[in-house]
């Protein structure tokens, strides 16, 4: 199956005060393993980044003036996600800001089927921290490039995580049926060599003194 690993910045928190998209990342998973699929754009939000978002992605004003407005990538956009499950960490933010930007151009709300990786963390470990650092850390993952929020580098972190999550980890060796797996082995091909050591002459001759000497000291 399929699935795409989804994650936005934005200007901001909310679309009832009219913030943006900024930054769409997506990498593709094709039975749990990233393909060389991924979409990933900037995008000028046609207003101003607020001064929190600036912090948390660092995406100026003056950066984004000079990139695409999501109109002209939409099409591309849609196309790359029909179709295929989506995986998004706190999928409600997202998808506000994704379905607003859709209306605003008069398009269809997403109706991708979407699992939220929040909501599996929370069942998984109730009143524990389910932010992605934390997941992150409780799965030892290494998240040191993540200095500031970038789409793609969350993207392959929560891609990461997601595997963990629901628990499909690399294959590790099963001790369970080890005594079957033993005796599956076939002994008959399995070669002992042991090599013999023989002391030398000279090795004799004072393993003969030593054994006087000791037997000497013992006796009196």
């Amino acid at each position: 199956m399929k699935e795409i690993v989804l994650d936005t910045e934005t200007t901001g928190i909310s679309v009832k005060d009219g913030h943006r998209i900024v930054e769409i990342g997506c990498i593709e998973l094709d039975n749990l393993i990233p393909t060389k699929n991924r979409f990933h754009c900037y995008l000028n939000p046609e207003r101003k980044v607020s001064e929190k978002a600036l912090e948390v992605h660092g995406y100026s004003d003056s950066f984004l003036s000079e990139k695409k407005k999501f109109r002209e990538i939409v099409d591309d956009f849609l196309k790359f996600i029909k179709d295929k499950r989506l995986i998004i960490h706190n999928a409600e933010f997202d998808l506000s800001h994704l379905n607003n930007e859709l209306k605003i151009i008069g398009k269809n709300k997403i109706d991708n089927e979407v699992v939220d990786t929040v909501v599996l963390a929370r069942n998984k470990f109730p009143g524990s921290q389910n932010s992605l650092d934390a997941l992150c850390k409780r799965y030892r993952i290494d998240n040191s490039k993540r200095v500031q929020h970038t789409a793609l580098i969350d993207c392959d972190l929560l891609a990461k995580v997601y595997i963990n999550l629901i628990d499909q980890k690399e294959p590790t060796l099963n001790f369970k049926n080890k005594e079957e797996d033993v005796l599956k082995l076939n002994f008959e091909k399995v070669v002992y060599s042991t090599k013999v050591i023989k002391p030398s002459s000279d090795e004799l001759k004072n393993h003969q003194i030593y054994l006087k000497t000791s037997l000497k000291k013992n006796f009196y």
